[in-house]
């Protein structure tokens, strides 16, 4: 019995042993795993940069229609600057903002093109020839 007690106390400590080995490694590859999948998929992951690349370029666009609308505007404004006045952009910004029209002008009605539904209509106008 003796060596049956021995022999099992000696496969005791082997398993023991080969199980103190094997926590430090499994524990470390957990962490790694832990890291790497937060590298990927964390609040700033690369799925993340992905993401706010994206937002950044639509944001980018946005960024410059507002310039070039800024500065169509600007060229507006200096027209209308007393040291060089534009009589043409003077006339049309009076015309606008009182609602009036030179007996000269001609005025051409289009179709309505929706109805009091707000549907849409199609209506094209007649030809000439």
């Amino acid at each position: 019995m003796t060596m049956m007690t021995s022999l099992a106390d000696s496969l005791a400590r082997a398993a023991k042993s080969a199980l103190r080995q094997a926590i430090l490694p499994g524990v470390c590859a957990c962490i790694t795993a832990y890291f790497a999948y937060y590298a990927v998929h964390g609040d700033r992951g690369l799925v993340a940069m992905k993401q706010i690349k994206s937002e950044i370029a639509q944001a980018e666009a946005v960024l410059q229609q507002l310039r070039n609308e800024r500065e169509r505007m600007e060229r507006r404004a200096q027209l209308l600057r007393g040291d060089n006045l534009d009589r043409d952009m003077l006339d049309e910004r009076a015309r606008t903002m009182l609602n009036l029209s030179n007996p000269r002008d001609v005025v051409v009605t289009l179709p309505k093109l929706y109805d009091a539904d707000e549907t849409a209509v199609e209506k094209r106008p007649k030809s000439v020839n």
